[in-house]
């Protein structure tokens, strides 16, 4: 058999790629210095006729004792060695003394002081001046290398996560925004009919800045029109240029842009563009290299360079942080701003997603949109997610009513809480919720009518009564906004007509902080109290949203306060005077809640009109129905 050679073995020098002159240098280094300090280390004793020998150790107290005993001392710096008159041999730490040293050679001992440095201390000394310009000559190896050194190789890594490609997506996957596709839709008409537009003289807009609440559909808008265009579509986000280090963030816009300018005509997309086109001022001057980013992006939109081929398309949730200079005509020329769907819209968006799924036909999407009014377009599909793991969940085969349902209460309530409450909690919420449910149902002509009443506890609220709005209300009258109040403080109201007024909850907590922000509302921006009468007097917001139009007096401000009380305790009392009339109807509601635990619209009407109260409709039961049930008898 032929005898295998040893050129496989391994190298740890030698089997380094050529040119890996930093990590090579690591190894030869290290292996010199592991040497060294073990030959150090071995010359650190000695050996007296192949034996080891050990000193003795004495202590300073013991080396002035013993002073004329000494026969040698060899001094570097605090340590001393050296023989006893007996031959014995001894180490020990002095403090140096010359005074000392005199009293030691005056009894006879023969001292000596090394000052020279030993390998030890060259290597302490050495080592760390030797790693630091290793150090040094790798990063300006890595910077003066080839290929573009260093710098180049942070751009390899990319860190602005570019997405490339020519998007599928088109304006038939996006719905629910019809009139902010009309006014996109002329930018796909530039990318296909560019000449047109130039024979007019017309000049093809360079940017559309999206802008929105989170989940509206800015990004998927975007893709859209790159996929109606059929051009190249170059996505990334506005945090991608930032780093650790200055000036990678000038470099990575002027690479975007010039990889879109190879690709023209084409769409870039920056989503969170205001991680980098942020308000410049006067006292920015600790974000140099932020500024910096947004200088470049100024240029590269708007500089020099005209009629590049590129549409950049930028999406933020905040507009008014960005730069006046960003928002000017001919880098921002449109800005299109996509606000929540309505009712039509939340339609078409729930018709979209059920195209995917599969849905009973007695999921009714009318009244599901109805029912879902603030609702983003993000937030309905994952709501007909969330129904479609809940129908998983039960086994059955297809979204049903009751999944829709459940998934619904889940997102505005929170999920169920499987928490064993009092008896007197459980009747206190029923009276409570039924309380909600009688006022709304007395002021049913100018408020939404009621969907269901539930005293099942889903997040922090233990019970809770819900509307369904017959369309979207873009403005409320004064006798909407008054029946509002009434029907949010008639929960608290019937508290204290059924237990009294020393039994009164902090469950009211929500419904309080509602009914006062609509009463502050409508009197300091809406103008409808004759009181303070038409002059805006609002507070600046958290986010600036609705800013102060006048600063108010100290004696207006305790004018719009004594009004907004006033309003309150107005509703209150007309909610207490309403249960007091009916407290019979409002006990048998509160009875019913408690025995079934959720009462739907139609049955609320009919215990309320007096009409079929003894027939029991069938309603979604909770996990906890029976424990529930039976502590609501314990308190009966």
């Amino acid at each position: 058999m032929k005898k295998q050679t040893n050129k496989n073995k391994f190298n740890p020098v030698k089997n380094m790629k050529h040119g890996d002159g930093a990590t090579r240098f690591l190894w030869i280094f290290g292996i010199l210095f592991i040497l060294v300090v073990g030959r150090a280390l071995m010359l650190g004793g000695g050996v007296t006729g192949g034996v080891p020998t050990r000193p003795v150790q004495l202590s300073f107290s013991d080396v002035l004792r013993r002073a004329d005993d000494i026969e040698t001392m060899d001094i570097r710096g605090r340590n001393a060695s050296g023989t006893l008159k007996d031959g014995t041999k001894y180490t020990a730490t002095i403090d140096y003394d010359p005074q000392l040293l005199e009293r030691f050679s005056t009894a006879g001992a023969t001292v000596s002081i090394d000052d020279s440095k030993g390998v030890m201390d060259h290597i302490l000394m050495w080592f760390p001046l030797a790693f630091g310009l290793l150090f040094i000559w790798w990063i300006f190896r890595g910077l003066r290398g080839p290929s573009g050194g260093m710098g180049r190789s942070l751009m390899n890594q990319n860190p602005t996560k570019i997405t490339t490609g020519k998007p599928k997506t088109t304006f038939r996957d996006v719905a629910g925004i019809d009139s902010e596709k009309q006014e996109l839709s002329e930018i796909v008409d530039f990318l296909k009919n560019k000449d047109k537009y130039k024979e007019l003289g017309a000049r093809v807009p360079r940017g559309v800045l999206l802008s929105g609440e989170p989940g509206t559909g800015k990004t998927l808008l975007a893709r859209a029109i790159a996929g109606e265009a059929n051009v190249p579509f170059f996505a990334t986000s506005g945090s991608d240029f930032s780093g650790i280090i200055v000036g990678l963030g000038v470099a990575k816009i002027k690479e975007i842009f010039e990889m879109a300018k190879r690709n023209a005509p084409c769409i870039l997309f920056i989503d969170e563009i205001d991680a980098i086109g942020q308000r410049r001022s006067a006292h920015s001057f600790n974000d140099q290299d932020r500024e910096q980013t947004l200088n470049q992006l100024l240029i590269e939109m708007d500089g020099f360079a005209n009629d590049t081929g590129i549409i950049v398309i930028g999406a933020t949730n905040r507009p008014d942080m960005l730069d006046s200079a960003l928002l000017r005509p001919g880098r921002f020329d449109r800005q299109v701003y996509i606000d929540l769907p309505d009712m039509s819209g939340r339609r078409a968006i729930l018709s979209l997603y059920a195209q995917r799924m599969k849905i009973s036909p007695d999921v009714n999407l009318n009244d599901l949109a109805r029912g879902t009014t603030g609702f983003s377009g993000a937030d309905l599909e994952n709501l007909l997610n969330e129904s479609a793991l809940h129908a998983v969940r039960n086994g059955r085969a297809e979204i049903s009513p009751i999944d829709v349902e459940e998934a619904r209460d889940k997102i505005i309530m929170g999920p169920r809480k499987l928490r064993k409450m009092r008896p007197e909690d459980i009747k206190l919420t029923a009276y409570h919720e039924a309380g909600h449910a009688f006022v709304s149902v007395i002021y049913s002509d100018v408020t939404d009518p009621i969907h269901k009443a539930t005293i099942i506890p889903r997040g922090r609220a233990l019970g809770m009564v819900q509307h369904l709005p017959i369309d979207d209300k873009v403005s409320m009258t004064l006798a909407e906004v008054r029946a509002q109040l009434s029907v949010a403080l008639a929960g608290r109201a019937s508290e204290q007509v059924f237990f009294g007024s020393d039994k009164i909850t902090t469950g009211a907590e929500s419904d309080i902080a509602t009914a006062t922000r609509l009463a502050r509302y409508s009197i300091t921006t809406a103008g409808l109290s004759e009181r303070v009468g038409l002059p805006a007097v609002t507070q600046v917001s958290q986010f600036g949203t609705r800013g102060a139009l006048e600063n108010p007096s100290d004696k207006t401000a305790e004018m719009v306060d004594a009004e907004i009380r006033a309003w309150l305790d107005a509703a209150y009392k007309d909610a207490v005077k309403l249960l007091t009339k009916n407290r019979a109807t409002v006990e048998r509601l509160a009875q019913e809640l408690l025995e079934r635990e959720t009462l739907t619209g139609e049955e609320i009407q009919e215990i309320v009109s007096g009409k079929k109260q003894g027939a029991k409709k069938t309603t979604k039961k909770a996990p906890t129905k029976k424990e529930t049930k039976s502590n609501a008898k314990k308190s009966n």
